[in-house]
């Protein structure tokens, strides 16, 4: 015989089940808190603005000239992160890590048909991912005048050291709030697996259910009375 289960029994399971349910959801928000707030490294952002636009007069500026500045901000993405230009940054800041590790810290981001990027550095220190993009900026606009051949590039916005600077990852509440609904989810998914595996008889649905046998009557439970 097939056995089917019903809104009821979902609910049933759920209430029966409720205290492990919250409990895992608990621990996992607590755990997933915890580590965000006292474990993960906080994590900060500053960004500088480049524009690239051809230093001549406007009338001369015309839509293939504007075209070929936006095509070349693929290229110089690819040149700010190279060792050309982070060998000479970590001589002058003086830092200690690889050109890689500082090319994992930057990110080009650029927003299509605009001849202006920003060049975003992440950093455990708020103070250093400023030093860093500013110190990438200026020695990328003076690099590439050598290695293109060309005098496009100006510093539109340079990025500035805040007063509180807000780390943008982790971002705890969020991390929380994923980490309850995957505690929620899991408790419920024990709850079914356990009263999948709980084979004891407990009640007349159990009877009915398990054994498929008609319930004739049932005997109270009587009190003993010393």
């Amino acid at each position: 015989m097939e056995e089917t289960i019903s809104i009821q029994d979902i609910f049933k399971t759920l209430k029966k089940r409720w205290k492990l349910i919250m409990l895992l959801t608990l621990i996992s928000a607590l755990v997933s808190g915890s580590i965000s707030y006292f474990l993960l490294t906080p994590i900060y952002q500053s960004s500088t603005q480049i524009l690239v636009n051809q230093k001549q007069s406007v009338n001369q500026l015309d839509s293939t000239q504007i075209r070929s500045n936006i095509d070349m901000i693929n290229t110089y993405s690819v040149i700010i992160k190279s060792p050309a230009i982070l060998e000479k940054v970590i001589d002058e800041l003086e830092l200690d890590q690889s050109v890689d590790q500082l090319s994992q810290k930057i990110t080009i981001n650029s927003q299509e048909n605009s001849q202006v990027f920003s060049l975003t550095v992440q950093d455990s220190n708020s103070a250093k991912a400023v030093e860093i993009a500013n110190t990438v900026s200026s020695i990328f606009q003076n690099e590439i005048k050598d290695i293109m051949k060309v005098d496009n590039v100006s510093i539109l916005a340079k990025a500035e050291v805040k007063e509180n600077p807000t780390p943008v990852k982790p971002n705890p509440l969020l991390n929380i709030a994923i980490a309850v609904v995957v505690g929620l989810m899991a408790g419920i998914g024990l709850a079914f697996l356990l009263e999948y595996l709980d084979n004891t008889i407990k009640d007349e649905d159990d009877i009915e259910r398990l054994l498929d046998l008609p319930l004739l009557g049932s005997i109270q439970k009587i009190s003993q009375h010393k």
